[in-house]
């Protein structure tokens, strides 16, 4: 396939728009969130960042009858089709109050006829090879427009009817559709849902069926029927405030997989910007950057035909923010670098486990997970910890009573105050003005020298390290014409004093006496050393290999390429800091990293190494630098693969400051191939590296773990390394450089290099084969880095234990098994306070005490509520379209505002915990003889955001309620235990649940005198006074 690549070559963008589609609006409410100017500004940003001159417009057209027919009833059609210049707004108010959500216009159906013809000739264009990719600016949106039903603002549901045009007319049989809209598209999931040609992969806010759409069909256990079976995948968010780093994991643990299995022939995206920072019905924290490195990880897929269609947002800074970078992603610019990540939040992971739990059994790639048995549980002591184990759930609240007759037209969404306005314009000022959206003028840089092929072995012609091996990658890259559309560098030589940055004067005083000393001397010296020739002329071209690849470092720091290759002899990773390893004598990538710190200023540089041998010079030269990360993918076979030794294992993390940058990660068998690379990037390289967030990303890039290699016996097809090359060039703004290493194959490493040439021009990569999964070694391999890594790296936190049986979900449940629950225990409301084994960890409790929640009854769904028109049983009235509505309030995942959840809402966040029996409720103590010892809160209040006073930890933190010191809980470094019993302050306040512990009296207390103290930290943690509940004041 990498031979067929030569003639794919790089279309344009596509991008069709049109400007009517402004016209439809609400004639009876002026404030409807489905406005015109999701349109204008949208474009109005796109024009601003110079995009649509680069893009080829693609002409709108009307969709016909005949391809609406295919997903749509004639009924529905006509119904739109009389409304057609019809300008009595009491007649269209009254027709549209038979929908959910949905306001009709006089021009209403022309434009919903153009959104979806658009939707089709993008679609077809793509699929023609017109156009590489391309964007479908339109309105109205579509998915949520059901066959015999308008909804959410749809009329004609765009996407599914251009899918289906490509399924019908234009010969494909895999489709992939990803749904990112806060809203889920249950129109398209019911028209595609027992279709195996089409995988429909939706992530929208869900909060166990209390958000619009309120349906029960929503959840993670809905598959697919039939055939379709496996083929819909529902990832429900249970809690707003999900961030970049949540949907990032969604992305890496569970679409890309399972989409480098399915192998789709086209991607097409309902793109609803509604999750955005600021949008007021999605309540999510996505930045408008982050788009495009969604974006960036699907461009590798399906050819790189990838359609965006635009659907939801409504927040219009951060849509049109968002949809811009989409565009400029799809058009090959660098992708923006994210700020700081959180880890993913703890109700992700346990949806993230839902999912794969629900489709482990159609999709080989689900295996990452160890598996327990629940019928063994109580017989016998399992193998895997109770803390590792994830029961699944399906958790429905969602209302179950018959749909209304009609819906709300005016004042049917939510509406936020002033004050949240200016926050949000705030934040995207600061989110915008600090992303870098900048494009050299060079794609890519290029750095070879003939001088290199100075150094050959005079002992051994037909050693593998030979001359050849550069200079055939070159003949490839001219070849295929990449090295013409390349800024080509001038080579040049490392300087001593440069050389010096990691090596010792001895190494290079020995290297540069090889000039002047015979053959027999050499042969001497290479006697002393592990699998390394020397030649008169081996300085000489490993000072200019190590000079070129410092020439590349420049060109893309400076700004001058975006990225760059450096096609260089002899290779560099196994050279230590004293000597010569491995066929190496300078390691190359270990200077241009020390070289990018020391003369460039950067201070994380990610160094990723996938040549088959481990790297064992560059692991030593920095495994006491948390400086550079070193992740290095080789063949292990515990410790008896070259260079043999322990270093090389999973267990060595690096040292002192460094530890925890260094992660290994083993095979301990040959026959490694596409299958293992993958999804060794997308469990262990990729979440590490965006957690990292390097400002430069190096790779050593050896290609002996290439099919056909005669060292490394491994079966890594060229194509796989085009796709790591482009994953990595999501990072570091772009910012990526490839260092030739190893690789002995002259045929394999040429298509390798020139795979990831490509990958770094943009260039459309050729598909994987179809159905490659990690093996069962590279899955334990996988598995075991990851426990390892774990304790390093918050975001490797998906490795639990799922139960064995695969029928373990009920079908449904509700409220009421809470409430049975809480009954159980038999506590009131106001006496629980949660903790773990009488403590409190900050990863897994909830921001609000339990004592504070709201009585244990749902709110009621307001009138203006979702028809059940689903083809499921459950579906039922809930929350408008707009917005959360009075039924929705889970919270937060990171712990935000909004309204305060009832208990029923915070033991359905924290079921699994409660089921696993990790988290217990507790009766605290209405007295205490220590009392007396609390002290007033100072004038300055309560900052629940302080530090520990002893060791800065920002987690678990304590209050003293005699001195008011902040010190850190019993599982960080147990600060504030030390304090309490070393002078005697009995009681400390909680900054993580606001509940108060005495050490004296080893329980919690919960009385009036602590009120003051609790007021003022909830003041801290939520702008608001706490509710007063120990009685008449």
């Amino acid at each position: 396939m990498a031979m067929d690549a030569k003639v794919m070559s790089l279309q344009p963008t596509g991008l069709v728009y049109d400007r009517r589609m402004a016209e439809h609006r609400c004639l009876w409410d002026s404030t409807y969130p489905e406005c015109p100017e999701r349109l204008t500004r949208v474009l109005e940003r796109c024009e601003e960042l110079g995009l649509l001159k680069h893009c080829k417009e693609i002409p709108v057209r009307e969709a016909t009858e005949t391809e609406l027919l295919a997903k749509h009833t004639p009924e529905q059609i006509e119904i739109l089709k009389a409304t057609e210049n019809v300008t009595e707004e009491d007649y269209l108010e009254k027709l549209s109050s038979k929908y959910d959500a949905i306001y009709i216009h006089p021009s209403t159906y022309r434009l919903s006829l153009l959104a979806a013809g658009s939707t089709i000739e993008l679609v077809e264009n793509i699929c023609k090879g017109s156009v590489h990719n391309g964007m479908a600016i339109i309105r109205p949106p579509g998915h949520h427009a059901m066959k015999s039903e308008y909804c959410g603002y749809c009329f004609f549901n765009n996407v599914a009817v251009a899918a289906n045009h490509a399924l019908e007319n234009l010969g494909l049989s895999r489709i992939l559709i990803i749904d990112w809209d806060v809203h889920h598209g249950q129109a398209t999931q019911q028209m595609f849902y027992d279709d195996p040609r089409v995988v429909y992969f939706s992530i929208h806010r869900y909060e166990h069926g209390t958000f619009w759409p309120n349906l029960r069909e929503s959840d993670f256990d809905y598959v697919g029927k039939g055939k379709g079976a496996g083929f819909n995948f529902n990832v429900p968010l249970n809690a707003t405030g999900m961030a970049d780093a949540d949907y990032l994991a969604i992305f890496q643990q569970v679409l890309l997989p399972m989409a480098c299995e399915f192998q789709p022939e086209l991607i097409i995206v309902s793109a609803g910007y509604d999750a955005a920072i600021g949008c007021p019905e999605g309540e999510m924290e996505v930045t408008p950057a982050f788009y495009a490195h969604l974006i960036n990880s699907l461009s590798a897929l399906s050819n790189g035909k990838l359609a965006v269609v635009l659907e939801g947002g409504y927040c219009l800074r951060s849509l049109a923010e968002g949809a811009a970078l989409t565009l400029r992603a799809l058009l090959g610019h660098p992708t923006p670098q994210l700020p700081p990540m959180d880890p993913p939040c703890d109700v992700i992971r346990n949806t993230i486990l839902d999912v794969i739990y629900s489709h482990r059994s159609h999709w080989d790639c689900f295996k990452m997970q160890d598996t327990w048995s629940l019928a063994e549980q109580e017989n016998k002591e399992p193998e895997t910890s109770l803390q590792a184990r994830h029961i699944p759930r399906a958790i429905f609240f969602g209302p179950n009573g018959p749909p209304p007759t009609s819906f709300e037209t005016r004042n049917c969404y939510p509406v936020q105050s002033s004050v949240f306005l200016m926050s949000v314009a705030s934040k995207l000022n600061s989110l915008i003005s600090s992303t870098k959206l900048y494009q050299p003028p060079h794609k890519m840089c290029v750095v070879y020298d003939s001088r290199m092929l100075k150094h050959f072995n005079r002992n051994e012609e037909s050693h593998p390290e030979r001359p050849e091996r550069v200079s055939s990658i070159q003949t490839m890259l001219e070849d295929y014409g990449l090295l013409q559309r390349s800024h080509i560098l001038p080579p040049r030589v490392a300087t001593e004093e440069e050389l010096l940055m990691v090596h010792t004067q001895s190494h290079i005083t020995a290297m540069q006496s090889l000039a002047n000393e015979s053959q027999e001397e050499m042969n001497k010296q290479q006697e002393k050393l592990h699998s390394v020739y020397l030649h008169n002329n081996s300085y000489e071209s490993a000072s200019v290999a190590a000079g070129c690849v410092l020439q590349v470092v420049d060109s893309v720091l400076t700004g001058e390429s975006a990225t760059g290759v450096a096609v260089v002899r002899p290779p560099g990773h196994h050279a230590e800091s004293d000597k010569a390893c491995g066929f190496c004598v300078f390691n190359n990538v270990s200077l241009a990293a020390k070289y990018a710190i020391e003369k460039h200023g950067l201070s994380r540089v990610l160094l990723v190494d996938w040549d088959v041998h481990h790297g064992n010079g560059t692991q030593h030269i920095f495994e006491s630098d948390p400086r550079v990360l070193y992740i290095s993918l080789h063949r292990y076979d515990n410790g008896n693969f070259f260079p043999g030794s322990l270093d090389a294992g999973h267990d060595r993390v690096g040292t002192g400051k460094g530890e925890g940058f260094n992660v290994n990660i083993p095979w301990n068998k040959k026959g490694m191939s596409d299958g293992d690379y993958v999804a060794a990037f997308h469990q262990i390289v990729l979440p590490i590296a965006y957690q990292f967030n390097p400002e430069l990303v190096l790779v050593s890039a050896g290609f002996d773990a290439a099919v056909g290699d005669p060292l490394g016996g491994c079966k890594v097809s060229p194509e796989c390394y085009g796709h790591l090359t482009h994953w990595l060039k999501a990072l570091a703004g772009g910012r990526v450089v490839l260092c030739l290493e190893g690789g002995y194959n002259l045929n394999s490493i040429s298509y390798a290099m020139t795979m990831c040439s490509k990958a770094l021009l943009g260039d459309p990569l050729p598909m994987l084969e179809q159905g490659s999964v990690a093996s069962v070694n590279g899955v334990q391999s996988i598995r075991t880095v990851v426990a390892t890594q774990q304790k390093y790296w918050p975001c490797l936190k998906f490795q639990v234990a799922l139960p064995l049986e695969d029928d373990i979900l009920s079908s449904q449940e509700s409220s009421e098994d809470l409430t049975r629950m809480l009954a159980k225990v038999q506590l009131t409301e106001r006496e629980i306070s949660m903790n773990h084994h009488k403590d409190h960890d900050a990863s897994t409790t909830k921001t609000t005490t339990a004592a504070n929640y709201t009585p244990m009854v749902a709110a009621p769904a307001p009138d203006h509520s979702k028809a059940g028109s689903s083809s499921d049983a459950n579906s039922s009235a809930g929350t408008s379209a707009g917005g959360s509505g009075e039924g929705s309030s889970f919270g937060s995942a990171r712990g935000g505002d909004g309204s305060r959840p009832t208990l029923v809402d915070f033991l359905s966040e924290n079921m699994q915990m409660l089921a696993e029996e990790r988290m217990f409720a507790v009766v605290p103590l209405s007295d205490c003889p220590h009392l007396p010892s609390v002290e007033p809160v100072p004038e300055r209040g309560i900052d629940t955001n302080a530090l520990c006073e002893s060791c800065s930890s920002p987690q678990e933190n304590w209050t003293c309620l005699v001195c008011y010191k902040v010190l850190c809980g019993r599982y960080v470094n147990e600060h504030m235990s030390g304090h309490g019993h070393e002078v005697g302050h009995p009681l400390t306040l909680s900054f993580s649940d606001l509940s108060v512990w005495c050490y004296e009296c080893e329980a919690y207390i919960d009385n009036a005198i602590l009120y003051a103290a609790k007021n003022a930290a909830h003041r801290s943690k939520f702008g608001e006074d706490l509710p007063w509940s120990y009685g008449d004041q």
